[in-house]
């Protein structure tokens, strides 16, 4: 039995992998680590949480010792890394924590497999490994910055992030991949497109939007609302990663995307069709600092290397995503009082 630590998988896209490879693999035994900040949430895995293969220990991936503990006690072969601070725009307000969990968190993890995992840790000449190891970092297409009206983003992008939390994020990357290239730890990076999907939490632009619209509250849309993301529904993304699991060559990286790219403005119109809501509630407010204007997956060497694509179109996606909200109103309303809308009013409030 294969024995995997995820890291933040209270989280949106932790709390969906989670489900889908207990459902998928039954050889494994898993163990979620989460601080439980304001994204995480325990409800998320209400279906998971009897299942003997699956246990919760509250913890910061920054506690070394705590870390190490759970090494030396589940044995893990596997850690799948999502826990991240990681909304852009509470990352230009709020710089530091960014760049405290999503480097130094992911040192900490890094430090525990080479030293649990390495067959000689205390020679650094050693790169042998226990066999079947590996540390996959999830991370995000906006390491590469923006794209211009033409392109896509390959594996072979330089990196050139805009904000503190894209920052934050290659600044791990890089990090990885030196523990490759110096001790040889074995290691896979992913890099997705925007996600979207049921139990995402309403400050990113796709629940959000659902929400507001279902309490007739206005829109906010940043600037002309003409950035383009591509989307990629969250269970094609836990597909991708547990094929990268599988089939994945140490060493290299993977980007996963949707292909689905769709303008911000377009997302919401769309949403509020679905909705039966007039476009009047949209209400365009000043863009926030260093706007990435486009972005773009070109997803080949998953697809042609590994054999992975998306099953989801975006039709079909935003469809059941739109629906899982509108069927899960109790949940949305437990998550966004009190500190959630202290933080929507700093963010749209006084930016018109």
């Amino acid at each position: 039995m294969k024995n995997v630590l995820v890291t933040g998988g209270a989280g949106f896209i932790g709390s969906n992998f989670i489900q889908y490879i207990l459902d998928q693999q039954k050889d494994i035994l898993l163990l979620n680590l989460d601080l439980l900040t304001y994204a995480g949430n325990l409800e998320n895995l209400r279906a998971v949480e009897n299942n003997p293969r699956y246990h919760f220990v509250k913890g910061d991936i920054r506690n070394r010792t705590l870390v190490n503990q759970l090494f030396d006690e589940y044995h893990f072969d596997t850690v799948v890394h999502f826990a991240a601070e990681s909304h852009v725009d509470r990352s230009i307000t709020e710089p530091e924590i960014f760049l405290s969990t999503n480097v130094l968190g992911t040192q900490v993890l890094l430090d525990a497999a080479k030293v649990h995992w390495n067959l000689e840790p205390d020679n650094k000449y050693c790169r042998e490994y226990r066999p079947g190891v590996r540390y996959l970092q999830v991370s995000t297409d906006e390491v590469y910055g923006a794209l211009g009206k033409t392109g896509m983003f390959t594996e072979e992008t330089s990196l050139s992030p805009n904000s503190p939390y894209s920052a934050s994020k290659a600044s791990a990357d890089l990090l990885v991949r030196a523990y490759y290239k110096t001790y040889g730890l074995p290691i896979n990076i992913t890099r997705c497109s925007n996600n979207y999907g049921s139990y995402q939490f309403p400050e990113k632009l796709i629940p959000l939007m659902i929400h507001n619209a279902q309490n007739n509250i206005p829109l906010p849309v940043y600037g002309d609302g003409m950035q383009i993301r591509d989307w990629l529904h969250v269970k094609d993304h836990c597909a991708a990663i547990h094929t990268v699991l599988e089939k994945g060559v140490l060493g290299e990286i993977y980007n996963i995307g949707g292909n689905n790219e769709k303008a911000n403005l377009e997302i919401v119109k769309l949403i509020l069709s679905q909705l039966n809501q007039s476009e009047e509630l949209i209400t365009h407010v000043k863009d926030r600092p260093g706007h990435d204007r486009r972005y773009a997956i070109d997803n080949i060497k998953i697809t042609t290397q590994l054999g992975w694509k998306p099953a989801y179109t975006f039709e079909q996606g935003i469809h059941e995503t739109i629906q899982w909200y509108l069927d899960n109103t109790e949940w949305v309303s437990r998550i966004t009082t009190g500190d959630y809308q202290n933080y929507y009013d700093q963010m749209y409030g006084t930016n018109k």
